[in-house]
């Protein structure tokens, strides 16, 4: 009534048909994040990028206003000192 080898060799197959959809599954997965992670990389640059030439613009503008005005650049700084050290000094 109960046949147990035929019972062993079905959990077997059962067994190796599950494997391999699972490794095939993940395989796909891996494809797919594989392939997402690249294009979030490629954005994350072309982003630096930018964010890289903005800085650039504004580091030669912030040049520019410097060589324009020393002296109020100059006092500014000065003044600025000041208040961070007076509320430095207070904590």
């Amino acid at each position: 009534m109960f046949q147990a080898g035929g019972m062993k060799d079905e959990l077997q197959a059962l067994k190796s048909e599950v494997s391999r959809l699972l490794n095939t599954h993940g395989e796909g997965i891996f494809d797919a994040s594989r392939t997402h992670a690249d294009v979030l990389a490629d954005q994350i640059k072309a982003a630096l990028s930018d964010l890289a030439e903005t800085l650039n613009e504004q580091e030669e503008h912030v040049g520019d206003i410097i060589s324009e005005r020393p002296i109020a650049t100059l006092a500014s700084a000065f003044a600025l000192g000041v208040v961070v050290g007076f509320m430095l000094r207070r904590h």
